[in-house]
């Protein structure tokens, strides 16, 4: 299935080029539930801006009902940025795509006891992740030091 084209114009309207109309974010966001491809791109330029109209529909789904992010996940996620944003992404990636398999092969039918088991499960799975954190920043510690990368002890016995 080819992506649909989506493009944004100066005055902020998305204009779907497959069904010849104006779509919203929520238009938007239903494709993604629906799992069509599509790319939006800038209608002046060709820029590709649809990471950046995900991020909206993310940030606006964050401001309705319950947040998936808490402030101190926030925090967390932005110091990622840099040295393990690599490694954080790609685990993130596929955590996620589990859960999707997971849910996937459970069928539409149980999608509510399915729910109703992961929001059971947010506590264990934080935890796994505090873990999974703590065993890097550990990890990652031993390797400066091994490698003498924090050599200000080593400064300060010599001296």
């Amino acid at each position: 299935m080819q992506a649909r084209l989506i493009k944004k114009y100066p005055n902020r309207r998305l204009y779907d080029t497959h069904s010849s109309s104006h779509v919203t974010l929520v238009d938007i966001r239903q494709m993604v539930l629906e799992e069509q491809p599509f790319q939006v791109v800038d209608a002046k330029s060709g820029e590709d801006l649809t990471r950046s109209i995900l991020m909206q529909i993310i940030q606006e789904a964050e401001s309705d009902g319950e947040p998936i992010f808490s402030s101190d996940m926030l925090r967390s996620i932005i110091r990622f940025y840099g040295p393990f944003q690599g490694m954080f992404g790609g685990y993130l990636e596929q955590s996620i795509q589990a859960m999707l398999t997971i849910q996937n092969q459970a069928g539409a039918q149980s999608s509510q006891a399915f729910t109703d088991f992961m929001q059971k499960q947010a506590p264990v799975m934080q935890n796994l992740m505090q873990q999974y954190i703590e065993q890097s920043k550990t990890l990652y510690q031993s390797s400066q030091h091994l490698f003498g990368l924090f050599a200000s002890g080593k400064r300060e016995e010599q001296e």
